[in-house]
């Protein structure tokens, strides 16, 4: 069979480069912000755990402080989505992006356990309102020709950001170590670093305040149309929500743990594992700009399944491998499998409701991952202080597998395409 280039390779990417550019402005200033809140949160994320670790706590705060944050955001999603409806999406993203990034810098000022507590709390309550806003947001600021590519494109901005965010985060207390001649992985090194990297993501808010506001109209933001297509679709939310509460149980297990696994395990340093989580997210980006054209061509339940199954035997890889080289290599692939599917579903979850329901549903989505989050990490923290990771490994593999099902079972295996279609069309 004779290769085309043409029919290859310079079609699909005229189209998808056709797609971007329907991107409308609001649009456009959120990926802007994602850019710069993407390498902020990739040095944070990579070098919060070191820090905790710097100044002498263990695995089990850690833990606790990851599930203070989820809690808080668990319990406060439903009414997150109502004041999204109220202030409009601006306000909201805004609050919560100014809430994390203080939030952030008052943990370096004052690194105490009760401070520690205290402000992950408040970042329960950001993380909250700004991931709620997100879908409803993005559905609100895109036509269905480029909405699947928008929800993806974000996603995958944010992955490639993070990418340089973590390679960043693997140097940045080394130079600012030998900067002040102290150790690399010196509490002090660690805070200056997460604290540069604040400002950064402070500075990233400058795009949202740009914003032109896009509030519902009156009967779109009633207080009762959430309430009442909620006890008229019970079962459709169950098993749009269902699925992710699993698959947050698995993911708390494991994922906020990632850096110490390679440093406990496989005795890495701060760079190699700053390198190693760059590539994780430039890998991760890259599969995330594919997806959307992977759901117009086999459909978006097709890739959820596929992807996140394909995922599960590097997982395995991932977690019980004794060579550095093959674990590394399983964390990638992994990665880009499991993830590459999130604004897919995403997308699938928006389509799926009535317009007036969006932000309710973006809390009970919320809440799912929250909820996991909440309390698998406190429980990962304990089982890592007394048998390792092996128990967490296990534990993420067996409630992925039992995810995946769901959503084969739930959407696929019965799936009636017409009937689909026009329940798209209707929530449009």
């Amino acid at each position: 069979m004779k290769f085309n280039v043409q029919t290859t390779l310079i079609k699909p990417l005229n189209d998808y480069l056709s797609k971007i550019t329907l991107f409308q402005y609001n649009a456009r200033l959120y990926l802007v912000n994602v850019i710069i809140s993407g390498v902020s949160m990739g040095v944070f994320r990579l070098l919060f755990n070191f820090y905790i670790l710097s100044l002498g706590f263990n695995e089990v705060l850690m833990g606790r402080l990851i599930t203070t944050s989820s809690l808080t955001a668990l319990i406060v999603a439903l009414p997150m989505g109502y004041l999204a409806d109220v202030i409009g999406r601006k306000r909201s993203l805004l609050i919560g992006g100014l809430l994390t990034g203080l939030s952030i810098i008052g943990m370096v000022l004052w690194p105490t356990i009760f401070v520690f507590y205290a402000l992950n709390v408040v970042m329960g309550f950001s993380q909250s309102l700004w991931s709620i806003t997100m879908s409803p947001f993005l559905m609100e600021n895109s036509s269905e020709k480029e909405r699947t590519y928008l929800f993806s494109f974000g996603h995958g901005l944010h992955m490639l950001s993070g990418f340089a965010g973590n390679w960043l985060g693997g140097y940045l207390p080394t130079m600012i170590g030998s900067q002040l001649s102290i150790s690399s992985t010196d509490s002090t090194s660690y805070g200056w670093s997460i604290a540069i990297v604040a400002s950064m993501f402070m500075a990233g808010l400058i795009p949202l305040i740009l914003l032109r506001r896009n509030r519902l109209g009156g009967d779109s933001r009633s207080v009762f149309a959430p309430i009442n297509y909620a006890k008229e679709n019970p079962k459709l939310l169950g098993k749009l929500v269902g699925p992710m509460l699993i698959t947050s149980l698995g993911a708390g297990l494991i994922m906020p743990f990632m850096n110490v696994f390679f440093r406990t395990v496989h005795h890495q340093s701060d760079q190699t594992i700053g390198t190693l989580f760059a590539w994780g997210s430039f890998a991760m980006g890259l599969g995330l700009l594919i997806a959307p054209v992977l759901a117009e061509r086999f459909g978006k339940i097709q890739v959820v399944v596929i992807t996140q199954g394909l995922s599960v035997p590097f997982l395995i890889l991932l977690g019980f491998s004794p060579l550095f080289w093959m674990s590394a290599a399983a964390y990638y692939v992994r990665l880009t499998l499991m993830n590459m599917s999130s604004p897919i579903y995403e997308t699938f979850v928006m389509e799926k409701v009535e317009p007036s329901a969006r932000a309710m549903v973006a809390s009970l989505v919320s809440m799912a991952w929250s909820f996991g989050w909440t309390f698998s990490p406190s429980i990962s923290g304990a089982l890592q202080v007394r048998f390792g990771f092996s128990l967490p490994f296990i534990g993420t593999i067996s409630m992925y597998i039992i995810a995946i099902t769901l959503y084969w079972f739930f959407f696929w295996r019965d799936r009636n395409p017409k009937k689909d279609q026009e329940a798209l069309s209707q929530a449009a």
